[in-house]
């Protein structure tokens, strides 16, 4: 190979290159207030539900009379409930608008900033950076839901019991494996949301605005959950990619209920396929002028 094909070869990118990028990508995300003030509220959730179940089985009753979540009733029994009922209780909003409001960003946000332009000059590739934008909204994903239970299993330590617990089956497992099912539990709820991800992403790619895209990523996420309770549009749900997030209590269940649980997979795997291929056609052939 001449001199001259040398220089005018194009860079390609290298793996230590792209590894750097994602770690100052995520680096740049949890630094940020927005980010840590959405965490902080996440962590707050479990410690408010644990002080009113203390509260409310303060007199020696068993607490959970009312409506809930069904493991609300065990808290008072095992503190390790208080896992999966904080799961249960942020997994129809606060989880997917907290995922909503940083993949609403990812993309709108650095445009609105005006540092998109500047992350397309390095030798990425819109394709790479979409791929490292949207594998931070995963671990973002991750850590959110790791968040709520882990202050969950600390306040339920701290205010409640622990010992051998319950399935809702109604057969006895040890501690120990109630905190490997309260991990996959965990994982499952950060899977389930997926296809938030991949729909704010999407948003996040038609607009040069952060807020506009947050807010509509928000939005959305509040219709289709509204969309999910009417009766009248039930042949419409099982397509809903909230429908079966709660099916994670099946794995509470001995022996474990498989179908709810491939069907909620399944179906963030098929909206994180549709709009990861959308934003992908939209931020491949848009032109960036920030």
């Amino acid at each position: 190979m001449s001199r001259a094909e040398t220089v005018s070869a194009p860079v390609r990118p290298r793996p230590s290159w792209t590894l750097g990028l994602l770690r100052d990508e995520l680096r740049t995300t949890f630094r940020r207030w927005r980010t840590l003030a959405l965490l902080g509220v996440l962590a707050a959730v479990p410690v408010l539900v644990g002080i009113a179940v203390r509260i409310e089985t303060g007199d020696g009753s068993s607490g959970g009379g009312g409506g809930g979540p069904a493991f609300v009733s065990q808290i008072t029994n095992n503190g390790l409930f208080l896992v999966f009922t904080a799961l249960a209780a942020t997994l129809p909003f606060f989880l997917p608008m907290a995922v909503g409001v940083i993949a609403g960003d990812a993309v709108a946000g650095e445009a609105g900033a005006g540092t998109l332009r500047y992350l397309l000059v390095a030798p990425s590739g819109r394709t790479r950076l979409l791929l490292i934008k949207y594998a931070t909204v995963m671990v973002f994903c991750l850590a959110a839901t790791l968040v709520v239970a882990v202050s969950a299993l600390a306040v339920g330590a701290l205010l409640f019991p622990l010992g051998d617990l319950t399935t809702i089956s109604g057969t006895r497992i040890t501690f120990g494996e109630g905190l490997v099912r309260a991990l996959l539990i965990a994982l499952v709820v950060a899977a389930s949301l997926l296809g938030v991800a991949a729909l704010g992403l999407f948003v996040s790619t038609l607009t040069n605005s952060g807020i506009a895209a947050m807010a509509t990523t928000v939005g959305l996420l509040i219709t289709v959950q509204i969309l999910d309770q009417i009766p009248q549009l039930h042949a419409l749900h099982p397509y809903l990619f909230s429908h079966y997030w709660l099916s994670f209590a099946d794995l509470m269940r001995e022996p474990v209920h498989w179908e709810d649980l491939t069907k909620n997979l399944g179906l963030q795997a098929l909206y994180a396929a549709v709009f990861g291929s959308a934003a992908w056609a939209r931020f491949t052939t848009k032109d960036v002028t920030a």
